[in-house]
């Protein structure tokens, strides 16, 4: 766009390229009436003799669906609102050539029982054409306990791998080059130790930090709102998450020390909106405490990243991401005076819904996330996983997660819809709902601002009360039928659950303990000892405790020992009751 164009942007009729002016009044009108004598003749006609299947119509998320969307009612200011693919406000993709470039990143998430049987899943994954890893750890390391611990017992390797030690790290990654492939992490609350464990692993192998590329989910505060795997209290928790963005925008530049995340928001039971409202907003929540802290925006703001569900309503899904970048950018450059692209460009890793998949019928899970992806791409995610059809049992087993990365490989090679930018855009339909997500979720982001931000709303305990309240509405339409899962509430089926499951030895935890116990029993305890010395002073101060974890990991202090620094300097947390 020329300087002699930037008039446009201020122009409410602009919508065009350059050429076509927007509807104006006269012009709304005319279509206004054409669709009213079309809803009076044609439709009245024909919806006399098919009555509608439905007294209303609405979106997952619960909002009214019209019948017809013309150009009066999606007016769309085009170079304000749309803009092109890879500028602000970037609704139309973060990237300028999007998958015509690259595809996006896929990922299976990946994780049980030992490092090594991990390992093996890894390394299975790449070869069969993965191109990054994800990582599920065991409920004991989501806690931020050792596998020795009792509260530890039946859970050691049973939904994630277990990791104690940078030993378990060293095993987890044997023969996979950390340098060229990029890794997720999925881990909350003793998040900071898991990254340490990774970067002191780099360190061990002689890669420079700067070399090394994935992303840490490390969003406390999507844990106090809906998961509640935490380690500490929500402010000292976001003292931690800070010292991780100030360490990597230094250290480890190619990393993404937060994956803000609206997907266990959405798991909960939110809704799009409420998973799209509270999700950017936890995401403005850190970007204002690390300003706070002193840093500057552009310095950290790049390498934030977002972690969205993708749920059964195609187009709800589609405009959620299309909305998500738009609300981003504008917020980061009017509220924090963001001037880098890079600082206002949502970049997001997606994962089909979990809590959309069904025991009942297995099979249609393939159907559902076959969807469930494409609107992820026709969305303009960077990154997806693609749920296995047995993952509502068990995780799942080489033959599952290979269909699901088969379903992101067809997606990606057959259907031809990375083919074109944003091939969507411009549809009165997803134009319409896009603006309306985006005006619903703002009412959100207001009511926020006015409590004081997401952490004083979450010791109020709002957005806990909110998706309680649509879980519950939900559940309450599946059991009036008003909202139909196929193969659950209808179109059942006798004995449609049989297929093979995953399952994972209980004599791991045995296995695992004895090697822990040895391993703890051949290190140098006064190292051990003195490290975590050094880690429980950071804590009480203000000095950044990514260095002291680091050399913590480096003398092989297990995840709960330095966990347990963290508990007794910081202290422990319990959900307020909410009746």
């Amino acid at each position: 766009m020329s300087a002699d164009d930037t008039h446009l942007l201020d122009d409410d009729r602009y919508t065009g390229s350059g050429e076509s002016p927007a509807l104006d009044n006269r012009e709304a009108a005319t279509i206004r009436k054409a669709i009213q004598s079309w809803r009076q003749g044609t439709l009245a006609s024909t919806t006399s003799k098919l009555k509608p299947r439905a007294e209303r119509y609405t979106t997952l998320g619960g909002v009214e669906v019209p019948d017809l969307v013309t150009p009066a009612e999606a007016q769309t200011n085009y170079l304000r609102d749309l803009g092109v693919p890879g500028e602000f406000p970037f609704t139309r993709g973060v990237q300028a050539n999007m998958y015509r470039g690259r595809l996006w990143t896929m990922r299976q998430f990946a994780g049980f029982g030992t490092p090594k049987q991990t390992n093996e899943r890894f390394r299975y994954l790449l070869k069969e054409g993965q191109t990054g890893l994800s990582t599920a750890f065991d409920f004991p390391t989501l806690m931020g306990y050792d596998s020795d611990s009792p509260r530890a017992l039946g859970e050691v390797g049973m939904c994630g791998v277990a990791v104690d030690t940078l030993k378990d790290m060293e095993v987890l990654f044997d023969q996979i080059p950390l340098e060229q492939v990029t890794t997720s992490m999925t881990i909350n609350g003793p998040a900071i130790v898991l990254l340490a464990f990774y970067v002191a692993l780099a360190d061990v192998r002689g890669i420079s930090r700067a070399k090394i590329g994935g992303t840490i989910q490390n969003d406390c505060l999507k844990e106090f709102i809906a998961q509640h795997a935490w380690l500490v209290p929500p402010r000292p928790a976001m003292r931690m998450v800070c010292d991780m963005i100030e360490f990597c925008s230094k250290e480890v530049p190619r990393w993404n020390p937060v994956s803000i995340s609206g997907y266990h928001i959405r798991e909960a039971g939110s809704t799009a909106i409420q998973e799209l409202a509270f999700t950017l907003y936890d995401g403005l929540e850190y970007v204002k405490w690390c300003v706070e802290r002193g840093m500057n925006v552009d310095d950290f703001a790049p390498r934030l990243s977002f972690f969205f569900d993708v749920h059964n309503d195609f187009f709800e899904e589609i405009c959620k991401f299309r909305a998500a970048r738009r609300i981003w950018a504008r917020q980061m450059k009017e509220r924090f005076g963001a001037k880098k692209p890079e600082s206002m460009k949502l970049r997001t890793h997606a994962q089909t819904a979990g809590v959309s998949l069904t025991a009942q019928q297995p099979y249609n899970n393939v159907a559902r996330v076959a969807l469930q992806a494409a609107a992820a791409v026709l969305g303009g995610t960077q990154s997806l996983h693609t749920n296995s059809l047995d993952e509502t049992y068990a995780l799942p087993t080489e033959e599952s997660v290979m269909i699901a990365l088969r379903t992101q490989q067809i997606v990606a090679y057959e259907t031809g819809i990375p083919n074109t930018i944003d091939p969507l855009g411009g549809s009165y339909y997803v134009e319409w709902l896009t603006n309306k997500l985006e005006a619903e979720a703002l009412d959100y982001i207001q009511k926020l601002d006015e409590m004081g931000g997401m952490v004083s709303a979450i010791e109020l305990g709002y957005p806990q009360r909110e998706i309680a309240a649509s879980a519950y509405r939900f559940s309450r339409e599946m059991e009036t039928r008003e909202r139909v899962m196929v193969g659950v509430n209808a179109f059942a089926a006798e004995n449609g659950g049989n297929i093979p499951l995953l399952k994972i030895d209980e004599e791991i935890q045995r296995s695992k303990i004895a090697e822990l116990s040895a391993f703890k029993a051949s290190r140098d305890m006064a190292r051990v000892h003195a490290a975590l010395e050094v880690v429980r002073a950071a804590a009480s101060s203000n000095q950044n405790l990514m260095p002291p974890i680091i050399d913590a990991a480096k003398a092989y202090c297990t995840q709960q020992e330095i966990c347990d620094v963290l508990r007794d300097v910081f202290g422990t947390y319990t959900d307020p009751a909410e009746f």
